[in-house]
C-alpha cells in the first residue's frame, strides 16, 4: 500500500513563496519531489491565508504540549515526595 508523505506548514509556505517569487512549477516540483498540482493547491491556500491559521494552531499546540509535559513532571515529583513521606 502506498504511504503518503506529510509536509510541515513551514515547508508548504516556503514552496508557495518560492513559486510566487518567480520559480517555475516544473523546477519546484522536480527539486522538492512533489507534484505540480500539489504546489498549485498550496499556492491557493497560501494566498487565501490558510497557512497563517494553521501556523497559529500549530504554535498553540506546541505551547499546550510543553505545558502538559511540565505538569506531568510536577505530578511525578509530587508522587515521589508522597511516597517518601509515607515511608517515614
Amino acid at each position: 500500500m502506498a504511504r503518503y508523505r506529510t509536509h510541515s506548514i513551514e515547508f508548504k509556505r516556503q514552496v508557495a513563496q518560492e513559486y510566487l517569487s518567480g520559480e517555475t512549477l516544473h523546477g519546484l516540483a522536480k527539486r522538492h519531489d512533489i507534484t505540480r498540482n500539489l504546489i498549485r493547491v498550496w499556492v491557493r491556500k497560501y494566498e487565501a491565508g490558510a497557512f497563517d491559521d494553521d501556523a497559529q494552531a500549530a504554535d498553540l499546540i506546541r505551547e499546550y504540549e510543553a505545558r502538559i509535559a511540565a505538569l506531568e513532571r510536577l505530578v511525578g515529583k509530587q508522587a515521589l515526595e508522597l511516597e517518601f513521606l509515607r515511608g517515614l
